[in-house]
């Protein structure tokens, strides 16, 4: 796939967050504090999910896969983040950029399809009670995450598509810690505006419409429990919350990234911070912290753990 492009760049220098050591070094030590949380937290949620069989049910399991793509999405990109600021060497081949890109977009896509699942557990939980494990099987939940990873799949191809062929020529600096589209676009010798619009247009209506589909979903999730009673409603406000502080955190960065006709660096590098250092860690938090069993669960598995 690489050799069909005819690009004299062989590698990109990325140019960081800061030119400054002392910001550097602040870096380096917060970045590491919060990539060891970030292991830490969402191996637990997973180890816990899958080892407790009180938590084999339908909302846990896309929580845990959730906790999973969040590991995968910061572990693409903040390893080699401390490595570049601890070593001073920020480059990253040309192959090396596609496939952090396509990693990226393939992950992206599918945490936006396992978060509409997500809310579609919520749904069906509220609406039909009776049926919820009918309804969310093991066979329909598996189906869904297939689902998401396909659809997270087929984004990034189709993405990578139109931009693969690009020549490139020089320059090869990208003002950032990690390769994306838009600044891998930008460097292409050639008249890119249509395929940057094009390429990105694509990755921001898609934030988006699942960003505004999710939010009227739990609004009319809202509005149904409200109906019902209005302790249901307390109930739902406290369960919902943390759905939706959790989607605002994921889709923000992203529909301001790709929509906003006119980038920011120094905001797009504060976004990318908040999607691969912050969100990864308050996933994991917001789900456990204010969850009972959860917390059992995980008590339970530590002492486990202690006697053996």
């Amino acid at each position: 796939m690489y050799e069909a492009n005819d690009s004299s760049v062989s590698q990109f220098v990325f140019l960081g967050l800061s030119t400054s050591r002392p910001v550097q070094n602040f870096l380096l030590a917060f970045s590491t504090v919060f990539y060891v949380t970030i292991v830490l937290g969402n191996f637990l949620v997973v180890l816990t999910v899958t080892f407790d069989p009180h938590l084999h049910s339908p909302m846990y399991f896309l929580l845990a896969n959730l906790s999973f793509i969040d590991l995968c999405f910061s572990t693409l990109t903040v390893p080699k983040m401390i490595s570049d600021l601890h070593s001073g060497h920020k480059t990253i081949s040309f192959q090396g950029c596609v496939t952090q890109t396509f990693i990226l977009h393939t992950l992206g896509g599918s945490e936006m399809v396992l978060l509409t699942a997500m809310a579609l557990d919520r749904y069906v939980a509220v609406w039909k009670p009776l049926h919820y494990l009918t309804i969310m099987s093991p066979q329909v939940c598996l189906l869904l995450l297939c689902g998401a990873w396909a659809t997270g799949l087929i984004h990034s191809v189709v993405q990578l598509a139109f931009v693969i062929h690009l020549p490139f020529c020089g320059p090869n600096e990208i003002d950032s810690f990690y390769c994306d589209l838009p600044w891998f676009i930008k460097l292409a010798c050639t008249d890119s505006y249509r395929m940057e619009f094009m390429v990105t247009a694509n990755s921001g209506f898609i934030s988006m419409g699942t960003f505004f589909l999710l939010i009227i979903s739990y609004v009319f999730i809202l509005v149904t429990v409200w109906k019902r009673s209005s302790d249901g409603l307390r109930k739902a406000l406290s369960t919902l919350s943390a759905h939706i502080t959790v989607v605002v955190l994921f889709f923000g960065p992203c529909i301001f990234v790709y929509m906003w006709p006119f980038p920011v660096v120094t905001v797009d590098k504060f976004l990318a911070i908040l999607d691969f250092l912050v969100t990864p860690i308050l996933n994991p938090a917001i789900y456990t912290l204010r969850n009972k069993e959860m917390k059992t669960a995980m008590r339970r598995l530590s002492s486990q753990l202690l006697i053996w």
